[in-house]
Parts: C-alpha cells; structure tokens; sequence
C-alpha cells in the first residue's frame, strides 16, 4: 500500500493570461491533507487569480487546478471553507445573525452557530453588532462563517491582515489541530515572517511564477543567519573553519567574515586554534521578509493585471466581483473531483469593496536585517515552535 498522502489541493502547469499579459506562468504545486501551505507574495504576484482560478471563478489559458482529490476528504457537512478579502460583513448586523444567515444560505442547522460560536470564541459576542466590534474580532467572525459546515478544507485569504499577535497565535493554534485531524490550509499572505510560525510548506510567487517552493527549514538553509565577525586574520579564521565543516563564511567588502551555522562557540575554538584574536562577533539575523523582496526580485518581469477588462471588485461572482466565498464553493470540474464535493454555490450575498492595502516597500538590495519600512525589528526564526 503507498504510503503517499492524498492530496487536497494540486496545481499543474497553471498559467493565466489576459489579453496577452501573463499573470500566472507555468505554476506547479500540491498541498496534501494533514497540512498548512502558505502562497506568499508581494501584491500584484497573482495570489489572488491562483485563488479565484482554485474556486472555479476564472477558467485558466492552460493547466489545471483541482481541490479535493481522491481520499481527501475529512468528515464534514461541506467540502471547502473559504474566507477571502474583504470579508463582506454588515456593520448593522449581529454576530449570531450572520453566521444564521450563512447557515442557511449554505443548508447548515441553525445548531451548529451556537458549536462555531464557542470555536472561534464568539459567544461572549454573539448579540453584538458588527460595527462594535474590533478588527480581531471582525476577521474571527469571518473565519467562523467559513468554518460553519465543517469543512475538511480550507482556502484563507490574507487571514493574519487584522490579526494582533495573541490572535495570530490563537489561529495558528486552529490549523494545527485542524491539520492533525486531517484537514488542510492553503492561506495567502504578504509576509513572510507572518505565516513563518503556521505554514508546513512555502509557496513563494514573484510576478506570477514560483521562486521558492519548500519547508521552512530549507528557505533557513538556502538564507541563514550570520555572524559577523572582525579578526586579526579573517583569512586564516576561514581557513580553520572550513577545515572543521563551516564552508559558508563571506568575506565581506571591509575585511570581515559573514559566518553561517557556526556558533559563537564554535568561531571562538577555531580562533584559538589557528590563534587569531577576534576583534568584533555581531549577529546579523535575517528577516524573512527580506528574503522575500530578494526573491521575488529575481522573478519575470510582468505588466500589471488589465484594469478596463477586470474593474476592481462591485460584488458579485465573477472576475470583475467577489462572492460571498466563506463557505459552500463548487470546486473547479473535470479534475476527478469527488461527487460529494460538487456543492452548490449559495445565494448571492452583498460584498463591499475592500479599501486597497499599500504595497510593502522593497528598499535595499541585501536581503538581511528589517523589513521594508521597520526599524530594527526582534529577530524572527523560521519554523514552528518546537
């Protein structure tokens, strides 16, 4: 028996291109069940077409992408929970009502509000009114809605946009134990060091093509932290560490060797060794959204999505719209989808259009130290908590 997960998500050749401008090219990836992959890219890297395209709203040049494979489903009412930018909820309406009003657009009993309410945490709110309430609590209410039939499935857009630190670990906390049952997260972001903590699997898009795909772990091997160290001879300093199994050491333009695995321990033992003083050991952490803009800096250059052919979204399905995408999407056909997942789409509900967000700076050409527009950050680490 072939021990190879399922897969929940899969991509193929995907390429999108609109009156002749390419958006996606070429773009390869799965995400198999009992996981969490992150698709991370600055704007305008085509996150949001390969979304549209997985939900069945835009049809590709060429490729395809098919959700729910073949033994990917985990026990649940309905196949794929969505929740998508903007979130679309009514400022005069109640927590509890919306998640009534999706519950039935969506032929979900009422009883299961009162069960996603005490998931998400809602019911000390759940007479509230959208209006008063916080962000955090606002993107939570949205997260509950996708959450509603059950879903073994799960396509996050941008889910960490409103999210303070103890919510982004609340959702962290989420996914994992809905992976653990054997569930799977595809979510979007622009940072990188936002979904560091969460994701099993990168998927790094610049310009509509894959620049990185891998662990956390193998992003930290490819852009690791280093030491930057002054010695009275940096050349023979290298020379022992090398000789020890530390062959990543860069001389830097002022004489001074950027070392990477070594510890501070470990340069100080090859220093004695070969006796060289050591004049100045700094570390130098590298900030993954740095190594972002590094990355997607080397992607194909594109021209822009086509603006008189696609408008920006005025509600509805479509390219030139959104839908109310929290729950209840009919998969992309004709990919061996599972007859249990050819949900119908619910009822045309009211979006409203989402103010833009600015784009991430993308000063400087190293891809080490803060992120664009941030000062001196706490070091990030890559990975999950151990």
């Amino acid at each position: 028996m072939s021990s190879t997960r399922a897969l929940a998500f899969e991509v193929n050749g995907l390429t999108q291109r609109y009156n002749g401008v390419t958006v996606l090219r070429d773009v390869e990836f799965s995400v198999p069940v009992g996981s969490i992959a992150a698709l991370v890219g600055p704007p305008g890297a085509g996150k949001t077409t390969l979304v549209e395209i997985l939900l069945g709203q835009l049809t590709p040049t060429s490729g395809t992408a098919s959700v729910g494979g073949l033994g990917s489903g985990a026990p649940g009412d309905r196949p794929l929970g969505v929740l998508m930018q903007p979130h679309g909820l009514h400022p005069a309406r109640t927590v509890r009502g919306h998640l009534l009003v999706y519950a039935a657009a969506a032929g979900v009993s009422d009883d299961k509000v009162d069960t996603v309410l005490a998931t998400t945490r809602l019911d000390s709110v759940a007479d509230t009114k959208v209006r008063a309430l916080s962000p955090n609590v606002q993107a939570r209410l949205a997260l509950a809605i996708a959450l509603l039939g059950n879903p073994p499935l799960l396509i996050l857009d941008d889910p960490l946009t409103d999210l303070d630190p103890a919510e982004r670990a609340w959702l962290s906390d989420y996914l994992r134990r809905h992976a653990r049952r054997g569930g799977a997260t595809l979510l979007t972001s622009q940072s990188l060091s936002a979904v560091l903590p969460i994701a099993d699997n990168l998927i790094l898009l610049g310009a509509g093509s894959v620049v990185f795909q891998g662990s956390p772990r193998a992003l930290r091997r490819n852009h690791p932290d280093r030491l930057v160290v002054a010695a009275s001879s940096p050349i023979a300093l290298a020379t022992m560490l090398a000789s020890q199994g530390f062959t990543d050491a860069v001389m830097r333009s002022d004489g001074r060797l950027a070392i990477a695995e070594a510890t501070r321990a470990e340069i100080e033992d090859a220093a004695g060794r070969a006796r060289v003083r050591l004049l100045e050991v700094i570390p130098e952490p590298v900030h993954p959204d740095r190594v972002l803009a590094a990355l997607t800096r080397t992607a194909p250059m594109r021209a822009l999505h086509d603006p008189t052919r696609y408008p920006p979204s005025t509600g509805g399905y479509g390219p030139g719209g959104s839908a109310p995408a929290q729950y209840g999407f009919t998969p992309p056909q004709g990919n061996s989808i599972p007859a249990q997942y050819n949900s119908p789409r619910p009822p045309y509900v009211p979006v409203t259009p989402s103010n833009s967000i600015p784009a991430q700076g993308n000063s400087g050409s190293a891809p080490y130290g803060s992120p664009p527009g941030q000062q001196n950050p706490p070091p990030t680490q890559y990975g999950r908590p151990q």
